[in-house]
């Protein structure tokens, strides 16, 4: 597989593993709506969130949509978009591969992109993901009237889909409603009470075809039917019969012709989704424009928006309500705002002053119940919250050694992730972190048994032994230090780890 190269490109492969681990601290005044929300608004630089987010969401992710600067070399005021190609992949390349890390084994990525980084994104892409993890380059129609400004009209953006499992979401992705557009072939001439309806042909390929699909049809006329050489008919008789006496089949206006059966609009769940995204269907760069002026003015707008129905036809196809969605590049907060309304919990992380000014603000509208974009269309009456973090210190100071402030809870989650690879999910406060692959994740730190004394918590000894909870096979324990000889260790097959020496940064 041919692979892209380019200045500084080796600190770039670096660039995530060498990024500081962060606490998220929440900040209780900017938080909105209930309380113990899932939903996470974090303000920050995104490869040290994204990074933060990995011991407690890795693998966890549905779907992911980014909307990264195309590096167009337009001052942009909230971004800089205005990078050499080098810088531009040097920034993108890390952040993929943690967000690649957070998103579930039936998960899938989007990725806005035009033409000026859209050929190198799809080489790093391919790079990072595999070739073989590559779904569709969508287009997306952003304009609908034509200008003379250029020598060929830019009317188009891409969306880059990659997906952890491809036959898994292929079998899992979801339909997209049916338009007026494409709903006009179906009609009610015979004004029949199940409503519209459309005829589909009754023969099909004569391959593997049994015996039981070929057989003479009469039509009303009397005239007698047989499939055409090399086809067959596409349903057994005794199925045929069924149909015919529900009144499913059709031979024409004059009751003579090749017999057809009958589709109702009322059956039809929605199509397949395409790679044409055209904007009648998903929405403009007007519609996006007049949606965040309707929110914020003109004067504090974000430059480059996406439309809401945009990003409700990717969360329709690639996920489902409860399902958890991200985006690193929450721009104005469009995707959260739409997870909100379609019942997903979402983590939107933005950089600067205006994860509160735009993010924080628009989010809080829509919780009120704000009424824009595809409110009317989902039935959006409000609801909900998201609880604001900010990033904090980091988990490791200059020297690689823990922060004596780190809590258990956040430790814990670190510890089983470095181990294990995979996310802690919530647990019950105790020594005993999990089990994985048969052996046993152990903890103190924090006074977990409930004293802080070195013979009462954080150091192993022969009596927190006893206190720790039972497991039959291997054992990790981390703490402060261990009294127990080594023969003592081997004895109960135990493996110390003391901190903070052994726990190391990501």
């Amino acid at each position: 597989m041919p692979l892209l190269h380019w200045l500084n490109k080796d600190s770039a492969t670096k660039a995530a593993a060498k990024s500081a681990y962060r606490l998220l601290e929440e900040v209780p005044d900017l938080s909105y709506g209930e309380k113990d929300s899932e939903n996470l608004l974090i303000q920050g630089d995104n490869l040290e969130a994204l990074k933060a987010l990995l011991p407690f969401y890795a693998g966890k992710v549905k779907c992911i949509y980014i909307d990264p600067p195309y590096n167009t070399k337009s001052a942009f005021e909230h971004y800089d978009d205005n990078l050499e190609h080098s810088q531009w992949l040097s920034l993108i390349y890390p952040r993929l591969e943690l967000l690649w890390a957070l998103l579930g084994d039936d998960g899938s990525i989007w990725i806005s992109c035009d033409d000026s980084e859209s050929h190198y994104l799809k080489i790093i892409c391919d790079e990072l993901f595999g070739r073989n993890k590559f779904i569709a380059s969508n287009v997306w129609q952003k304009r609908y009237s034509r200008e003379n400004r250029e020598a060929i009209g830019d009317v188009h953006e891409y969306l880059f889909v990659y997906a952890k499992e491809p036959n898994s979401f292929k079998q899992q992705r979801n339909k997209v409603p049916l338009t007026e557009r494409q709903a006009r072939v179906y009609k009610n001439p015979n004004n029949d009470p199940k409503g519209r309806w459309r005829t589909i042909p009754m023969t099909a390929q004569a391959g593997h075809a049994t015996s039981e699909q070929f057989y003479p049809v009469t039509t009303p006329s009397g005239n007698i039917h047989y499939p055409p050489e090399g086809r067959c008919w596409g349903v057994a008789k005794k199925t045929y019969e069924k149909l015919l006496e529900e009144g499913r089949i059709y031979f024409g206006k004059k009751g003579d012709s090749q017999p057809n059966t009958i589709r109702y609009l009322s059956e039809v769940d929605g199509v397949a989704p395409w790679t044409w995204w055209p904007s009648d269907e998903v929405g403009h760069t007007d519609e996006s424009k007049k949606e965040i002026h309707t929110l914020f003015g003109k004067k504090d707008a974000f430059d480059t928006p996406k439309p809401e129905r945009l990003i409700e036809r990717i969360f329709q196809i690639a996920s489902n309500e409860d399902d958890l969605v991200l985006d690193s590049f929450l721009g104005s907060g469009t995707s959260a705002a739409v997870a909100l309304k379609m019942n997903r919990k979402f983590i939107g992380i933005e950089m600067g002053g205006h994860a509160e000014k735009l993010c924080q603000n628009r989010l809080k509208k829509v919780v009120d119940g704000e009424q824009g974009g595809i409110s009317k269309a989902v039935n959006w009456q409000g609801g909900g919250g998201f609880r604001f973090c900010k990033l904090g210190p980091t988990v490791f100071d200059e020297f690689g050694l823990l922060n004596s402030e780190i809590k258990f809870p956040t430790l814990a989650a670190h510890v089983w992730y470095i181990e294990t690879r995979l996310p802690l999910g919530k647990k019950k406060r105790s020594p005993l972190i999990g089990i994985h692959n048969s052996t046993a994740y152990y903890l103190l730190y924090n006074g977990i048994l409930g004293d802080k004394r070195p013979h009462g918590g954080n150091v192993l000894t022969a009596k927190t032994l006893e206190l720790l909870p039972k497991f039959d096979g291997p054992k990790v324990i981390y703490g402060e230090t261990s009294r127990l000889g080594s023969a003592r260790l081997k004895q109960e097959n135990i493996t110390f780890k003391q901190i903070p020496y052994d726990v190391k940064a990501l």
